[in-house]
């Protein structure tokens, strides 16, 4: 059985002189929908730019035209990403001058799961069994008076950051997209109460519109909802995806030529990934990285490596290898540049601990791209001085985005630990999910490590089971380190993720300003910092003491 859908909508003007609000429904031929899905939108153009209505339509536009021609190898939310950030950069330099910014949530329903796509305060909920549960998350400023202020929206930033959710269907269930002249005024009490009353789904959302002009609302007011009738049939799409999928390359060989590309060499090769060296028509050099031969039907690998690709266009900045475009890919594989220079790790063996004043050049530079990793919304989970590379021109690059995580698009295999043991976070060997402050627990270990030629509580096996108690002080090795550099690193690798920094903003903002700036660290006792001194002074003491005793006795 296909999926099975019921839908309505509605819009109002309101008393506005024009309906900045926009809605889009697609519902495409059987085959079509079974590999990309039904497509439902909605968009509301800020009034205060040039052209709101024109920001929201042609948004809409974009989507229902484009998406459903994007490759059957790209994920749901992977198109939706691409399109809404080619949009935003045609929002950005068609204002003539003056913003063009919308609001947008599209949701996509295929088979048994829906993916959702959204920025800005447009609202979408699931209403299932008499419950309204919200989805989104309204990106505007929190700060008094300013709740309507659009903190994240489409042609806002040249670096547009959406947010993706992606879940199981329920039957009976309804998807509720509301722009914010409706949820604004009524309010979540009213909105179900609405629902409760109004099975009819196009009575549903015209009462919808209709309750919030009567309610005093000043904006357009515009509802969208999708009711599931029916599942479909469990990972049809996925299945129709998997049969076009690009065949690996075959085994290339030095001196030939591969869909314009001159290989040189094979530079690595391991059970995951085979690594070439290959020159583009002008002769300039890249890497070419693609799958060995035994994982050729193993669909999770090869998402896998197109989610690898992805991540590092959607990160594109001189902190993160450039990835080529590749127009006339026919095979299984991406292509990034290659940059000469070393990694960290062979930085280190050559030379031993860093300089303090080069450790702490590449600490702030290293903090600043995680940071700008974390705003994309990815998790790298492999960071260690390997996958750091210094380059000849002095850029400071973090590689190896093949374990790297988003929420809502990633999954994880069942008990994967994904990482070396020894940079891996505490609470990640207890299985908890993915998150920035794991990031930057590695983080901490690879600077620690750097700087000392230590870990914070020694080196950890694979498959050992390990137990953390109080890190070293990295001063212990390094007595030229100031007390505020020792205690942020004691506070990076703190093996409660709360005592740690929330943010890499503010770790950074720490380096920065040096002893300046107040850690709110409490400093750990002498007895817990350095147990072994106290205990042989201890000694010593009690020693002299006896000593003092013995003699006031005899010669008393």
């Amino acid at each position: 059985m296909s999926l099975q859908l019921s839908f309505a909508e509605a819009s109002a003007i309101g008393p506005r002189e024009e309906n900045q609000d926009a809605l889009r429904l697609v519902t495409p031929a059987p085959t079509l929908a079974a590999s990309k899905g039904y497509l439902f939108a909605i968009a509301d153009g800020v009034s205060q730019c040039a052209d709101g209505g024109l920001a929201a339509r042609s948004t809409l536009q974009a989507l229902a035209l484009d998406y459903y021609s994007t490759p059957q190898t790209w994920g749901v939310a992977q198109a939706l990403d691409r399109l809404l950030l080619a949009q935003n950069r045609w929002l950005q330099a068609n204002g003539g001058g003056q913003p063009l910014l919308t609001t947008v949530s599209a949701l996509v329903l295929r088979g048994r799961r829906f993916t959702l796509a959204h920025v800005g305060d447009c609202r979408v909920y699931r209403w299932h069994a008499d419950h309204l549960q919200r989805v989104s998350e309204d990106h505007v400023w929190e700060q008094q008076g300013m709740q309507h202020v659009l903190k994240r929206a489409l042609g806002l930033d040249q670096h547009l950051i959406l947010d993706f959710l992606d879940g199981e269907l329920r039957t009976d269930e309804t998807f509720v997209l509301l722009s914010d002249g409706v949820w604004a005024v009524l309010g979540d009490t009213a909105i179900a109460g609405i629902l409760r009353d109004q099975p009819n789904l196009d009575l549903a959302a015209q009462t919808l519109v209709n309750a919030a002009h009567l309610a005093g609302s000043q904006d357009n007011a515009s509802a969208l909802l999708v009711r599931v009738d029916a599942l479909g049939e469990a990972s049809i799409g996925d299945a129709l995806i998997q049969l076009q999928q690009w065949p690996l390359p075959p085994a290339l060989k030095p001196g030939q030529v591969f869909e314009g590309w001159q290989i040189e060499s094979l530079l690595g090769q391991s059970q995951q990934s085979l690594l070439y060296r290959v020159h583009d028509g002008q002769g300039q050099p890249w890497l070419l990285k693609t799958l060995p031969g035994q994982l050729r039907d193993d669909t999770r690998a090869g998402q896998a490596l197109l989610s690898e690709e992805w991540f590092l266009k959607r990160v594109a900045g001189r902190q993160f290898p450039e990835v080529h475009g590749v127009p006339q890919r026919q095979h299984l594989y991406y292509v990034m540049r290659e940059y000469s220079g070393m990694t960290l790790a062979e930085l280190f063996n050559q030379g031993g601990p860093l300089p303090l004043a080069q450790w702490l050049d590449l600490a702030q530079r290293l903090v600043r791209a995680v940071g700008l990793l974390h705003r994309r919304q990815i998790y790298h989970r492999d960071i260690k001085p390997e996958n750091l590379h210094l380059g000849d021109d002095g850029e400071l690059r973090l590689l190896d985005f093949g374990l790297a995580y988003c929420p809502g698009l990633s999954e994880d295999q069942a008990n994967m630990l994904p990482g070396t043991p020894s940079y891996i976070a505490p609470e990640a060997f207890g299985g908890a999910a993915p998150t920035a402050q794991q990031d930057l627990y590695a983080l901490g270990v690879t600077l620690y490590f750097l700087l000392t030629g230590h870990y914070p509580y020694g080196e950890i096996e694979a498959f050992q089971r390990p137990r953390f108690g109080v890190p070293v002080n990295a001063s212990r090795y390094r007595p030229d380190l100031a007390e505020w550099l020792g205690q942020s690193l004691e506070r990076a690798v703190a093996a409660d993720p709360q005592q740690r920094f929330e943010t890499a903003e503010e770790w950074l903002l720490l380096l920065e300003q040096g002893e300046r700036r107040s850690l709110g660290v409490r400093p750990r006792p002498l007895l817990e910092r350095e147990p072994l001194k106290v205990w042989r002074t201890l000694a010593l003491v009690s020693l002299v003491v006896n000593i003092v005793l013995l003699f006031l006795v005899f010669h008393g």
